[in-house]
């Protein structure tokens, strides 16, 4: 055994639709090895391991990264790799450090001389871009915008300046319950020919991914989004 393991970053489904369909081979056969794992929600990631056939659930070692985990036990969480075995990091869906806590992993890793693999999977944001017909080559993913309804609005208007002096294409998502709200906040503040971008259940059978301008999203029905996570963007 080798004097530190390695950190493999595994991307997750982005719904219930099986590993294979959206993984490669490789990833299904390395995570069916491994004993140890970072998660964000424990009970999530048993039911991943479980549809990738991991061979006994119960011999699974896992801890959870979310708001709780405070700082000595984030750095606890590397034990296992410093003493030489591998570990996976796994997102509650798409791909760790990606919009989701596991970047702090990654840092410490880093700082710990820990080899970091990323591993090839679905990432909403990244589909997105590609299937949106936005500038590729200059674009921003912004997160989560403010709950407050003022600052949300301002930064909306921070952003369409932002895609239209720079060509620079911007990405948002919002909680899957607000959407409604966030696409009628988007169709009052942004300029009629702002093209707006609705990716919606991406890689699920009921994937939609809809680019219209602003102007014509008015004149159209509602997007079926609501409580589907989607990414919205704009340019």
């Amino acid at each position: 055994m080798s004097a530190k393991g390695i950190l493999y970053l595994f991307p997750v489904t982005l719904g219930d639709n099986m590993p294979e369909d959206v993984l490669p081979e490789k990833n299904i056969k390395l995570i069916q090895t491994l004993s140890h794992f970072i998660c964000e929600n424990a009970r999530e990631a048993r039911a991943f391991l479980k549809r990738c056939g991991y061979p006994d659930i119960s011999k699974a070692q896992l801890s959870e990264l979310n708001k709780h985990a405070d700082l000595k036990s984030i750095t606890s969480f590397l034990d296992p790799v410093m003493q030489g075995h591998d570990m996976g990091l796994m997102s509650d869906a798409g791909c760790p450090g990606i919009a989701d806590p596991g970047a702090d992993i990654m840092k410490l890793a880093h700082q710990k001389g820990i080899r970091v693999v990323p591993l090839v999977g679905p990432s909403s944001i990244v589909l997105s871009i590609m299937a949106s017909g936005f500038n590729g080559q200059n674009f921003a993913f912004n997160g989560y915008l403010p709950i407050d309804k003022n600052e949300k609005l301002k930064r909306l208007r921070d952003l369409e300046r932002l895609a239209t002096d720079y060509r620079q294409a911007q990405y948002f998502i919002e909680t899957p319950y607000r959407n409604s709200q966030l696409f009628e906040d988007l169709l009052k503040t942004l300029r009629p020919a702002t093209q707006l971008l609705v990716a919606t259940h991406l890689t699920l059978p009921d994937e939609r991914i809809i680019v219209k301008s602003v102007a014509e999203w008015k004149k159209s029905a509602l997007p079926d989004f609501q409580k589907k996570p989607t990414v919205f963007g704009i340019q």
